[in-house]
This record gives C-alpha cells, structure tokens and sequence, in this order.
C-alpha cells in the first residue's frame, strides 16, 4: 500500500477508536448483566427470551449482515465498475420482503429456536441434521473467516497492525461479550454498532461529495453507464442484469430466509407481528449501502480522473486512500470506528449462531435432560471453539483474488439446495422429507463439485459466472426435489401442515395491524421504493 494510502492519525482519532471498543465491549456485558438473573435459560441465552422488538431486529440484520468486506471491497467495486455491485445491497430488500410475509410467520408459529429445528417439523429429522451441520461450516467459514481476514487487511493497511494479531485481538474481544451475554448482548451492541457504521460511512460519503462538486460534478467525472446498475454482458461480463435477477435470489432466499445466522435475529422477536416488521425495517435500511459503501469507491474514481487524487496502486486500496484524504482528523477515528463495527458484528452474530445450532440442534440430541444451565455453558463453550477454528482459517482466505467476488461464489454454490428445500416446503404441500433429503445431499455435493471446477479454473477451464451457476445448480436441485416428492409421498403431521401456505395469498391475510404499520402496507411501500430506485438508476 502506498503512502497516500495509510492513514494518519490524530490523537483525536486514537482516542474515539479507544472509546468505541471500550464501551461496544462494555455495552455487551452490561445487557449480560442486565439479564444476569435469567441467564440459566438458554431461551434467554440464545434467543434474547424471544423479548426482541423491530427497530432492534431490523437493526441487527443490518449489523450482521454489513462487514468490513462491504465497506472495503463494495467501494473497490465502486471504483472498477461504478454502481453495478450495488445490486447485491438493493435487490436484498426483495428478500426481506418475502422473509416477512412467507417464512418468519412460521418460524414463529413453530416456535423454533434454529432453522434446522423448523426443517425436522416440516420434514425430518434427518434434513434437520444436514442443514446444522452445513450451517455451522457457513458460518465460520463464510461469515466469520471473510470477515477476520478482510478486517486484519484493512487495518494492517490503515494502521499497520500485523494481520496475525489484528485477527486475533478482534475475536477476542468480540467473543468476550458474545460468549458471556448470548445474543441479547450480540443484537444491543450490534444496534449501536448499526449506527456508528452508517454515521462513519456518511461521512466518508459527504466530505467526497464535497470534494468532487456535488452530485453534477460526480456526473461530469465518469462515464455514464458506471451511474447505473443494470448492465449488459459486454458492460460488465462478471454481472449482466440477467444474472442479477436469476441468481441473486438463490442466493439471497438462503441468506436473508434460511441461515441461521441472519434469521436468529427473527427467531428471537417478541411475537410474530416484530417478526414481521423487522425484516422490512431492515429493508429499507439496505437501500442506503449504495450510497454509503459502493458510491464512495465510484467517486474516487471520479477525483483520480480529474487529478484531485493521487491514483492507487491496487483497487483494494481505494477506501483507505479515499478517506486518508479527504477526511478531517476526528473524523478518520469515526470511521476506523465504523469498520471496527462492521468486523464485530458480523463475526459476534456468527458466533452466537454456531453455539445455537451446536448445542439445541446437536447436543441436546444426545443429551436431551440437559439442564438449561448445562446447555447456556455448552453454548459458551462452542462459540469459544468456533472463534479459535474461525481465526486459523481466516489466513487461508487469501487465496481470493477479489474477497467480494470470493466470497459471493462461495455462497452461490452453497445456497442452491438449501433454498430449494425452504422455498418447496413452504409453497409445495407435496414436498416430501425423502426428496428434502435427497436435495441437500445431491445440491451439497454438486455445489462442492462447482466449486473446485472454479477454484482450479485455470486447469479445468470452467467459465461460468457463479451467479448463473447458482441458477442452474437451483434448476438441478428443484427437479430433484419435484421428482423424489412425487416418488415417495409426504406423510404429513399435523403440525407440518400448518407450515405450508395453502395458497401463497394466504402470507397477506389477518387482521389489520395497529396504524400504519401494517407489515402489507410497510411491504407494498418499501417494494415500490425498490422499484422506483432501480428505474432511476437502471
């Protein structure tokens, strides 16, 4: 990294990133404390003792879901393709919106406290096993071991710590507070942590309009087509708009509908109407990461073209020069900040998720008279375990040349049984536990099988884009799971019958909510918004 890009820093600016990590930390075991005296319930260990409201969810899906990955490659991405990128943040909110009408419902009828759980009621339980196990391996594999690595990158380049160490101090002091609070310690620091990552990133945003002449001079510096996102082929070869709306929501049906770590959030709400309206308040909040993350990378684009800026060695190093300056001392502090939330957030809620998953979907199968005390120590335990794993693989993650782009193929190849298995549950009454079985087993293996025909790409040749693999492997997948119902019926329970929708009409009946916030109207509000902004910047 060049000079240009590391970072100066004031004593001002040492001084607020001191105060940020001693008091995110402190909040973290104050909520411990503050529910001290329910702690032997593992209801209030892993799921907050279902006490969660909607702005808290909605801001701790945000939390969770936003790293340093996005706030570091999104505006690397920014900078080499303009807006394009922007599409994973804002087609999200399609998501959201089918995870509030379709899928928490019934994650909260069926009182689940994990996602695999829901999958044994709706199934069996040998697809309840499958999932945990997958899930556990995504999370620290995906959520936690990205996020270490991308996190010790930047700030080795920002302030030259060491990667080792900064991967280390960062999960220890984000494991301190998950391991002892759960999650109701994991969604009151990542509320905060939300809102220190948006005022950091606004600000890196304002001071570059600032630089650059506002939104007209922005305009005049680039070319046109990098101020949309929707492309062709020939624009952008790794994104066309086709694999935009084929792909993403493969993978963003698992993401924001079907991995526990994102969905514990949901689990974890007061009734099912919180339930519902989190989700969508999150929404609305992704609308703003193409602004905050990917249009800082475009503008410092736009100043290196006008020779405001000095241009950088390597596109990863965008962020770092962007804000090293144009930024004020005080307000570097603010932002090295923001990216210390986007770290401990992301790898606090994966923690949280692998010891729920261990201890109430595998544990308590052995040991089923577990005491609730047993079982809150056995969570603590695992997500001490799953930090130590998540910290010697977080090195290995360099083998990506593009974290983004790595770690949205891994996704891809993960996603497509998974989604498959959710969305036919719920919309199919035939879907049957034999085929659920069988479309994770065969989509499991396939996806492995992409995999490393992408990761060796040079000796295989393989050239298809990861977004359109996930599309082709969720064909796979779904004719699998058509076929094997169809061969071997469902015989259904009782209780599975009532977690699937006898008409897809059905998620939009019930009782009108108090005011305007009705979940329908919220829904029809932030769907509109989504497509007025892809029709302006399309």
């Amino acid at each position: 990294m060049n000079g240009a890009s590391r970072l100066s820093m004031s004593g001002l600016d040492v001084a607020l990133i001191a105060v940020y990590l001693a008091g995110i930390v402190g909040l973290g075991l104050w909520a411990w404390r503050r529910r001290r005296t329910k702690q032997a319930s593992s209801a209030q260990y892993f799921l907050a003792g279902g006490s969660l409201r909607w702005p808290v969810i909605g801001l701790a899906l945000f939390s969770t879901n936003i790293s340093t990955i996005h706030l570091v490659s999104l505006a690397q991405e920014g900078y080499v393709n303009g807006l394009a990128y922007g599409n994973f943040e804002w087609m999200a909110a399609f998501l959201l919106i089918v995870l509030a009408l379709v899928f928490a419902p019934f994650y909260i009828r069926a009182r689940v406290a994990t996602l695999p759980d829901f999958l044994e009621k709706r199934y069996s339980r040998a697809s309840r096993d499958w999932l945990a196990v997958l899930s556990i391996i995504s999370a620290i594999f995906i959520h936690i071991g990205f996020s270490l690595y991308t996190g010790a990158v930047v700030l080795r380049g920002l302030f030259g710590i060491d990667i080792n160490t900064s991967i280390l101090v960062t999960a220890l002091l984000t494991g301190l507070y998950t391991i002892v609070g759960g999650l109701l310690a994991v969604v009151v620091t990542e509320s905060v942590q939300t809102i220190v990552l948006i005022l950091g990133s606004a600000c890196v945003l304002g001071f570059g309009l600032v630089r650059i002449g506002g939104w007209e001079g922005l305009v005049a510096a680039v070319e046109p087509v990098k101020l949309t996102v929707l492309r062709t082929a020939a624009e952008t070869p790794s994104l066309p708009w086709y694999a935009v709306f084929l792909g993403y929501p493969i993978i963003g049906l698992w993401y924001w509908c079907a991995d526990q770590t994102i969905v514990q959030r949901v689990l974890g709400a007061k009734d099912e109407r919180n339930a519902r309206l989190g989700p969508l308040f999150a929404g609305f909040i992704k609308i703003l990461p193409v602004f905050l993350f990917v249009l800082p990378g475009l503008i410092a684009y736009g100043l290196v073209r006008q020779g405001a800026l000095p241009a950088p060695e390597s596109s990863a190093d965008v962020y770092s020069l962007l804000i090293n300056n144009i930024l004020p001392a005080g307000i570097k502090g603010i932002v090295a900040a923001a990216l210390l939330a986007a770290l401990m957030s992301t790898v606090s809620g994966a923690l949280n998720s692998i010891a729920t998953l261990f201890t109430l979907d595998i544990y308590k199968r052995w040991r089923p008279r577990a005491s609730e005390k047993r079982l809150t120590s056995v969570g603590r335990l695992v997500t001490f375990a799953g930090m130590v794993v998540a910290i010697l693989w977080s090195p290995m993650v360099s083998h990506f040349q593009s974290l983004f782009q790595g770690i949205t193929a891994v996704i891809c190849y993960i996603a497509p049984p998974i989604t498959a298995v959710f969305i036919w549950g719920v919309l199919w009454k035939k879907a049957s536990a034999a085929a659920a079985q069988a479309t994770l087993m065969i989509g499991s293996a396939l996806g492995l099988v992409v995999f490393f025909l992408d990761w060796f790409k040079g000796t295989t040749g393989w050239a298809v884009p990861s977004m359109m693999a996930t599309f082709y492997l969720f064909l796979v997948c779904s004719a699998v799971m058509v076929v094997v119902s169809l061969l071997r019926p469902h015989v259904h329970t009782a209780e599975s019958e009532k977690l699937v929708w006898a008409h897809p009409i059905d998620a939009l009946k019930g009782a009108w909510g108090p005011g305007i916030l009705d979940y329908r109207l919220v829904s029809l509000v932030l769907f509109l918004a989504m497509v007025g902004l892809y029709a302006v910047f399309g």
